[in-house]
């Protein structure tokens, strides 16, 4: 066999079916890398191995990523018996007694869950730490964020622990830290993928559920496996014509794209993001694809100032609801600063306000859907710059105003996406003259993620990323 991290995940498995290793050395392969990883990045909430060989040890579905290791993000999918903390001190102590929906898909499709990764504090952030597990780094320079608020999985990913993880995306979450680690990320359309068995969506429907991995066929094929309604779900997102998997190998045609430079908000890509950007138009236009610039016409001010007052919103609501349930308000000392400042300024946000935004965000909905009558496929900068540096975008900063400006600007097209529902894919396509990660956005109307599979395939070819590591 060659060496564990040259296979992806369709690979891993298929070394099983083969019985050219087994489901329990692939385990103990991938703990070794994870405990060696952890040292460096601090990509790990917590490591579970005697819950993963349960699994094994009482027989694995035959499904396409059978015995191959496998983790959670620590936000959101439950695993019964694994804690589940959310990146916060106020859930340091809960461990789940039952299984999330998405959680029960993952275990049908075969794999094998053995940890959970890292997240900022209920998810709240661009960049991955915390005041209950630090900072997680990037794998790429330790002195940079791995991305939020999956970071965890995405520095697993890149630092070859695993192929693929779960991860998920309520403003940028899957796309930023894929950009951050140099790895492929793919942000489904509303309504594609479970949020329950107690909820069927996140944030408003702004969050949704999948993966950031390696090779753009197993992100792919795990949205063939996981993707479709749930009990209780008020839509569901246009059905694929194939699966996903066949539409990674088909030709993408002659594409229409939209390079949309300026972010909404009005900021513009820094030197580094620029280059990426030129170099990603001359691949594109050598590939045959037509690039023009252009951009939505929306009310960028109006439409970012829905972001933090929603998420705020139905953050504030969970809290409550926690608080009732445990029979005391929650304290100060219990959540980060931005957490607690959000909290506070939902509290003095009017219902009428909350409606206002809706109506705001469906107008931008529809401007999009107008403008994407003329094109394929968006291009953008996943991150207007490089990986930040460590501190300036966790929840506990030590500059508040400096904190609004960097998160207002670090992924200033991504939230773009989740408050219109449409599909993004973060793509490795770039790296800064310092050798950091910077990763390529492209979006699509709202169920078109089978041209972003077709045109990553493309691009997988063209320019491929799977063999470039992180130095160490």
């Amino acid at each position: 066999m060659q060496t564990y991290e040259s296979y992806d995940a369709l690979g891993l498995a298929d070394l099983i079916r083969r019985k050219e290793i087994s489901p329990s050395e692939l385990l103990d392969a991938a703990l070794a890398r994870a405990e060696a990883a952890q040292g460096r990045t601090n990509c790990f909430s917590a490591l579970f191995p005697d819950l993963a060989r349960k699994q094994i040890a009482d027989g694995l579905p035959d499904g396409p990523f059978r015995g191959v290791p496998f983790v959670l993000k620590d936000l959101g999918a439950a695993l019964n018996g694994a804690p589940l903390t959310q990146g916060s001190r106020l859930y340091k102590d809960y461990v789940a007694d039952y299984d999330a929906t998405l959680t029960a898909r993952y275990k049908k499709a075969g794999l094998v869950i053995f940890g959970q990764t890292t997240t900022p504090e209920f998810g709240g952030t661009t960049t991955t730490e915390s005041l209950l597990f630090g900072a997680t780094r990037n794998p790429w320079n330790r002195d940079r964020i791995a991305g939020g608020s999956s970071g965890g999985a995405a520095a697993a990913v890149a630092a070859g622990v695993i192929p693929i993880a779960h991860a998920s995306d309520g403003g940028g979450s899957i796309r930023v830290p894929a950009a951050c680690c140099g790895v492929f990320g793919l942000k489904p359309s509303r309504g594609r993928m479970p949020m329950g068995p107690y909820r069927t969506e996140g944030w408003g429907g702004f969050s949704i559920n999948h993966a950031v991995a390696r090779s753009v066929r197993d992100s792919a094929a795990l949205l063939d496996a996981t993707h479709g309604m749930e009990t209780g779900s008020r839509y569901d997102a246009p059905r694929p014509e194939r699966p996903y998997l066949d539409e990674v190998s088909r030709d993408p045609g002659k594409l229409r794209i939209a390079l949309w430079r300026k972010a909404a908000n009005g900021t513009m890509p820094d030197a580094d993001a620029e280059a990426g950007l030129k170099k990603t138009v001359d691949l594109l236009l050598s590939l045959g694809h037509d690039v023009e610039e252009a951009a939505p016409g929306i009310d960028g001010p109006a439409l970012a100032a829905t972001l933090p007052a929603m998420v705020g919103a139905h953050m504030t609501a969970g809290l409550d609801l926690y608080a009732e349930q445990r029979g005391r308000p929650i304290e100060r000392d219990e959540l980060e600063a931005v957490t607690w400042a959000m909290m506070q300024n939902a509290r003095n946000t009017k219902a009428t306000d909350l409606a206002r935004n809706e109506v705001t965000i469906q107008l931008a909905a529809i401007a999009y859907a107008q403008f994407m009558q003329r094109y394929d496929v968006t291009l953008s900068p996943t991150i207007m710059r490089k990986p930040e540096a460590l501190n300036v975008l966790s929840l506990s900063p030590p500059d508040m105003g400096a904190f609004a400006r960097a998160i207002a600007s670090f992924p200033a097209h991504c939230a773009f996406y989740n408050q219109t529902g449409a599909p993004a894919m973060s793509v490795p396509l770039h790296w800064t003259d310092d050798g950091l990660p910077l990763g390529m956005m492209f979006g699509a109307a709202y169920g078109g993620e089978s041209v972003l599979f077709r045109l990553a395939g493309q691009l997988e070819k063209a320019a491929p990323w799977f063999d470039r590591r992180p130095p160490a």
